[in-house]
């Protein structure tokens, strides 16, 4: 032992804590409840902690009290004291837990705690809820021990730049036989929450379900146990209400709004497990996090054993709740969770029934699918680039804005096909709004055939693999030949323009090419234009442009030349045909071909300011100038 780790020493918080201590502090949320529930779940998961270490090593749990929970109020000191008999923590623990946060994405969540009316779901699902103390507290002190060593230490905030950490005293020492002590210090303005109902509300609200005893300790009367701590999972779903879920998920999830769906089942056969599950009704911050870590913990025995098992597949990540398996081993590893033949089983029965509860909701309860769809759609779609297994039903479930509408199934779609329709057509983009204008429409338009307008980055990747619904094949409407020739026009205006002059096909074809070089791979006549002058597609045997944009923006590929498909019957492109070859009039006009395409997708001429020029030439020669 140093003297560095006896004496008592003052240190800064993290950048990050300090800035998000300065909003608990100065906290204007309605609602404070929250720090308890935040306080008691953090104590449980030291229970659990110290359950799972004492199956390997059982010394740990010794001779003391069973596992439990106690909130202690003191009117005279106006201190509240949550106290736990669970794993505790040492000296560098207590600094590494309690003075940083290491969790990634941190800079963003205080942004957006800065941003939220009300914060109190950020707060308890992003992992930082001891924080939360400081809404009620003007000083905490914290006492821990951890389980098996002898040493006891005290950690002190006012809420400040800083903490102190310190040996704690013999009468500290006393009082913490193992586990952690929470001394809150109470503001003047929270000490309602030294009154047994307020303490009691709160458990019953948030912390019912918490599988340890919670046990108030009154200054007058015996201590008595306010939590059910049963494992609401295991009981059958007759003697569960709809509050009693919602309560469940809220404390299990660390959630204030409502579930949009709840999944209760227990598998018997081969392998026996419960499963409580539930999709939330609002997105989490946090989900579009590089790592696509699943929040589902698994249990064996009702003993936790970790939420990192992977438990669904990544694109069902925003599913919260639990699986408690009866026959898993207590000891088992990280590295067994890998591999495990019977969690690889469990993974794949429960990644079905949830796909399948999803499709339930989505036939009887389109309102609160429709909730999870505005959320979520955008991860469930990874899974139909991801699971080919699933795909058929993913692409089911799925949710499209169209150009006949919003919140479109496919089956809709494909019963709305137009006469001698045989694909469904799409396009994908980075904004509806750009979709909504793209020339590339315009054939379709012309035939009342409805297209799919994905704007979703993921739409770029599953699109790129080929994919039918029902037999019917999906097509994209910028990439490759496009041939609508058998599918009948609506609109007489269009059918029309077949009469108008077209330009010679090879020799406009072969003028554009030599004054456009090696700026595209092949200039062709349009199918799919009829009112605008040329647009940009893809071959059909490489990528979308969309995706290539995408990859060109992670550094993980290089954009290939486009094809430039041109409406011979457009003013502008018989303009071409009629100048001079090799003059500045058709390098002008090819060129303004190109660019107006490139701005109709979203993108920038190569050279803008050589763009304005040539435009402000051809400007002034139709003003006569």
């Amino acid at each position: 032992m140093t003297t560095s780790d006896t004496a008592t020493h003052t240190q800064p918080f993290q950048a990050e804590v300090s800035e998000l201590l300065h909003l608990m502090v100065h906290s204007v949320y309605s609602e404070t409840d929250i720090f308890l529930r935040e306080l008691v779940s953090n104590a449980s998961d030291a229970c659990d902690k110290l359950r799972y270490e004492a199956i390997a090593n059982p010394a740990l749990l010794g001779e003391g009290d069973a596992l439990k929970i106690r909130i202690i109020p003191n009117k005279a000191a106006a201190t509240l004291t949550i106290a736990d008999n669970g794993i505790g923590m040492e000296r560098q623990e207590l600094i590494d837990h309690l003075g940083t946060i290491a969790r990634s994405g941190t800079k963003a969540f205080v942004s957006k705690l800065k941003e939220a009316k009300d914060g109190l779901g950020l707060i308890g699902q992003f992992g930082v809820g001891f924080y939360s103390a400081f809404m009620v507290a003007e000083k905490i002190v914290v006492i821990s021990r951890r389980a098996g060593e002898s040493d006891v230490w005290s950690w002190t905030s006012s809420g400040g730049s800083g903490f102190e950490i310190a040996r704690a005293s013999d009468e500290e020492a006393a009082r913490v036989a193992r586990g952690t002590e929470i001394v809150l210090h109470l503001k003047d303005d929270a000490k309602k929450y030294l009154e047994s109902y307020e303490i009691e509300r709160i458990v019953s609200a948030y912390s019912d379900n918490i599988l340890f005893p919670i046990e108030l300790v009154p200054e007058e009367g015996e201590p008595r146990q306010i939590n059910s701590a049963s494992a609401l999972w295991q009981r059958a779903k007759s003697e569960l209400t709809a509050e009693d879920y919602k309560k469940a998920y809220q404390q299990i999830a660390s959630a204030f709004d409502d579930p949009a769906m709840t999944l209760h089942y227990r598998a018997e056969g081969r392998y026996s497990y419960a499963v409580l599950l539930f999709a939330p009704s609002t997105k989490p911050f946090d989900l579009f996090e590089p790592n696509r870590k699943g929040r589902v913990k698994l249990y064996v025995r009702r003993v936790f054993i970790t939420d990192d098992a992977d438990l669904l597949p990544g694109y069902l990540r925003f599913i919260r709740g639990v699986v408690d398996s009866e026959d898993l081993p207590l000891n088992i590893s990280r590295e067994m969770l890998q591999n495990n033949p019977q969690l690889v089983q469990i993974r794949k029965a429960v990644a079905t029934r949830v796909v399948n509860e999803l499709e339930s909701l989505a036939e009887k309860d389109a309102e609160n699918f429709a909730k999870i769809w505005d959320a979520f759609g955008a991860v469930l779609k990874e899974g139909i680039y991801e699971d080919f297994e699933r795909r058929e039903k993913l692409l089911a479930l799925s949710r499209f804005t169209t150009t006949s509408g919003e919140k479109r199934a496919l089956k809709d779609v494909v019963a709305d096909f137009k006469p001698n329709q045989t694909e469904i057509y799409y396009l994908v983009g980075d904004s509806i709004e750009r979709l909504k204008s793209s020339p590339r429409l315009e054939a379709a338009t012309a035939r009342g055939i409805e297209v799919l307008l994905l704007s979703d980055p993921v739409d770029a990747f599953w699109t790129s693999m080929p994919s039918e619904f029902e037999g019917k094949p999906l097509k994209s409407l910028s990439q490759g030949d496009l041939n609508l020739d058998l599918i009948p026009r609506v609109d007489d205006k269009d059918e029309a323009k077949k009469d108008e002059p077209a330009a010679d096909e090879a020799a406009t074809i072969a003028v554009i090419k030599a004054a456009l070089g090696e700026r595209v791979s092949d200039v062709k006549a349009s199918t799919r234009l009829t009112s605008s002058a040329s647009c940009l597609v893809a071959d059909s045997q490489g990528p979308s442009r969309e995706l290539e944009r995408i990859l060109a923006q992670q550094n993980r590929g290089m954009r290939t030349k486009p094809i430039l498909e041109i409406n011979l019957r457009h003013p502008m492109v018989t303009a071409i045909t009629r100048a001079q070859a090799g003059s500045t009039a058709v390098d002008d006009l090819s060129l303004l071909l190109l660019e107006q395409a490139q701005i109709l997708d979203g993108e920038l001429p190569e050279d803008p300011a050589a763009f304005a020029a040539r435009l402000n030439r051809l400007v002034l020669q139709g003003l006569g100038g």
